[in-house]
Protein backbone atom coordinates (compact mmCIF):
# COMPACT_ATOMS: atom_id res chain seq x y z
CA UNK A 1 0.00 0.00 0.00
CA UNK A 2 2.78 2.46 0.86
CA UNK A 3 4.45 1.74 -2.48
CA UNK A 4 1.22 2.48 -4.35
CA UNK A 5 0.78 5.73 -2.41
CA UNK A 6 4.35 6.72 -3.26
CA UNK A 7 3.72 6.00 -6.95
CA UNK A 8 0.44 7.93 -6.99
CA UNK A 9 2.08 10.89 -5.25
CA UNK A 10 4.92 10.93 -7.79
CA UNK A 11 2.41 10.72 -10.66
CA UNK A 12 0.40 13.67 -9.29
CA UNK A 13 3.59 15.71 -9.05
CA UNK A 14 4.65 14.65 -12.55
CA UNK A 15 1.30 15.66 -14.03
CA UNK A 16 1.56 19.04 -12.32
CA UNK A 17 5.09 19.57 -13.68
CA UNK A 18 3.84 18.88 -17.21
CA UNK A 19 0.51 20.73 -16.78
CA UNK A 20 -1.50 17.62 -17.67
CA UNK A 21 -5.14 17.77 -16.68
CA UNK A 22 -6.81 15.26 -18.99
CA UNK A 23 -6.02 12.08 -20.89
CA UNK A 24 -4.40 10.94 -23.03
CA UNK A 25 -1.22 11.54 -21.05
CA UNK A 26 1.51 12.98 -23.32
CA UNK A 27 4.15 10.41 -22.42
CA UNK A 28 6.20 11.01 -25.58
CA UNK A 29 6.40 14.73 -24.80
CA UNK A 30 7.40 13.96 -21.20
CA UNK A 31 10.18 11.70 -22.42
CA UNK A 32 11.44 14.26 -24.92
CA UNK A 33 11.28 17.23 -22.52
CA UNK A 34 12.59 16.16 -19.11
CA UNK A 35 12.28 18.52 -16.17
CA UNK A 36 15.22 19.49 -13.92
CA UNK A 37 16.89 16.52 -12.18
CA UNK A 38 15.51 14.07 -14.69
CA UNK A 39 17.68 13.02 -17.65
CA UNK A 40 19.62 14.92 -20.30
CA UNK A 41 19.05 12.51 -23.16
CA UNK A 42 17.02 9.40 -23.64
CA UNK A 43 19.14 6.46 -22.50
CA UNK A 44 18.98 3.80 -25.21
CA UNK A 45 20.29 1.25 -22.69
CA UNK A 46 16.71 0.88 -21.45
CA UNK A 47 15.54 -0.43 -24.83
CA UNK A 48 14.97 -4.17 -24.86
CA UNK A 49 14.61 -6.50 -27.82
CA UNK A 50 10.86 -6.50 -27.28
CA UNK A 51 10.65 -2.76 -26.61
CA UNK A 52 7.95 -1.83 -29.08
CA UNK A 53 5.16 -4.29 -28.58
CA UNK A 54 2.72 -3.84 -31.46
CA UNK A 55 0.25 -6.59 -30.60
CA UNK A 56 -2.66 -4.16 -30.16
CA UNK A 57 -3.50 -0.64 -31.24
CA UNK A 58 -2.11 1.05 -28.12
CA UNK A 59 0.69 -1.38 -27.25
CA UNK A 60 3.44 0.99 -28.47
CA UNK A 61 2.18 3.69 -26.05
CA UNK A 62 2.51 1.26 -23.14
CA UNK A 63 6.04 0.40 -24.27
CA UNK A 64 6.92 4.10 -24.24
CA UNK A 65 5.22 4.51 -20.83
CA UNK A 66 7.39 1.73 -19.38
CA UNK A 67 10.45 3.37 -20.94
CA UNK A 68 9.45 6.69 -19.36
CA UNK A 69 8.84 5.00 -16.00
CA UNK A 70 12.35 3.52 -16.04
CA UNK A 71 13.86 6.91 -16.81
CA UNK A 72 11.90 8.61 -14.07
CA UNK A 73 12.72 5.93 -11.49
CA UNK A 74 16.45 6.07 -12.21
CA UNK A 75 16.67 9.88 -12.38
CA UNK A 76 17.70 12.21 -9.56
CA UNK A 77 14.09 13.39 -9.51
CA UNK A 78 12.88 9.83 -8.98
CA UNK A 79 15.57 9.10 -6.41
CA UNK A 80 14.46 12.12 -4.35
CA UNK A 81 10.96 10.63 -4.31
CA UNK A 82 12.09 7.14 -3.36
CA UNK A 83 11.44 5.65 -6.80
CA UNK A 84 14.99 4.47 -7.51
CA UNK A 85 14.23 1.03 -6.03
CA UNK A 86 11.74 0.48 -8.87
CA UNK A 87 14.39 0.66 -11.59
CA UNK A 88 15.41 -3.00 -11.21
CA UNK A 89 11.94 -4.45 -10.64
CA UNK A 90 10.02 -5.02 -13.87
CA UNK A 91 6.74 -5.66 -12.07
CA UNK A 92 6.92 -2.34 -10.22
CA UNK A 93 8.05 -0.49 -13.36
CA UNK A 94 5.00 -1.84 -15.19
CA UNK A 95 2.78 -0.75 -12.29
CA UNK A 96 4.41 2.70 -12.30
CA UNK A 97 3.97 2.98 -16.08
CA UNK A 98 0.26 2.16 -15.76
CA UNK A 99 0.01 4.75 -12.96
CA UNK A 100 1.55 7.39 -15.20
CA UNK A 101 -0.54 6.71 -18.27
CA UNK A 102 -3.77 6.06 -16.29
CA UNK A 103 -3.54 8.31 -13.21
CA UNK A 104 -5.77 7.26 -10.33
CA UNK A 105 -7.38 10.70 -9.97
CA UNK A 106 -8.37 10.73 -13.65
CA UNK A 107 -9.56 7.13 -13.53
CA UNK A 108 -11.80 7.87 -10.56
CA UNK A 109 -13.35 10.86 -12.35
CA UNK A 110 -14.90 8.42 -14.81
CA UNK A 111 -18.33 7.23 -13.76
CA UNK A 112 -18.26 3.82 -12.12
CA UNK A 113 -20.46 2.24 -14.78
CA UNK A 114 -18.13 3.54 -17.53
CA UNK A 115 -15.02 2.28 -15.76
CA UNK A 116 -14.61 -0.83 -17.90
CA UNK A 117 -11.41 -2.06 -19.58
CA UNK A 118 -12.87 -1.20 -22.98
CA UNK A 119 -13.80 2.37 -22.02
CA UNK A 120 -10.54 2.96 -20.14
CA UNK A 121 -8.62 1.67 -23.16
CA UNK A 122 -10.27 4.20 -25.45
CA UNK A 123 -10.17 7.08 -22.97
CA UNK A 124 -6.48 6.73 -22.03
CA UNK A 125 -5.28 5.13 -25.29
CA UNK A 126 -3.93 1.99 -23.65
CA UNK A 127 -4.33 -1.73 -24.38
CA UNK A 128 -7.40 -3.29 -22.75
CA UNK A 129 -5.23 -5.71 -20.77
CA UNK A 130 -3.34 -2.83 -19.17
CA UNK A 131 -6.64 -1.08 -18.45
CA UNK A 132 -7.88 -4.28 -16.78
CA UNK A 133 -4.70 -4.49 -14.67
CA UNK A 134 -4.95 -0.83 -13.66
CA UNK A 135 -8.58 -1.25 -12.62
CA UNK A 136 -7.53 -4.22 -10.47
CA UNK A 137 -4.71 -2.16 -8.92
CA UNK A 138 -7.14 0.63 -8.04
CA UNK A 139 -9.58 -1.89 -6.55
CA UNK A 140 -6.77 -3.32 -4.39
CA UNK A 141 -5.73 0.20 -3.42
CA UNK A 142 -9.25 1.05 -2.28
CA UNK A 143 -9.42 -1.94 0.06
Amino acid sequence: MADLQKLESAVRELLTLYNVSAPPIPIEQMLQHPRPDMWNDVDLEFFSSTFLNVSTQYSPRMSVARFLARHIASSKWGEKRGLDALANDDTLIHTFARSIIMPADMMLEIGETSRTPEMISLHFEVPEEDARLRLAELADYAE
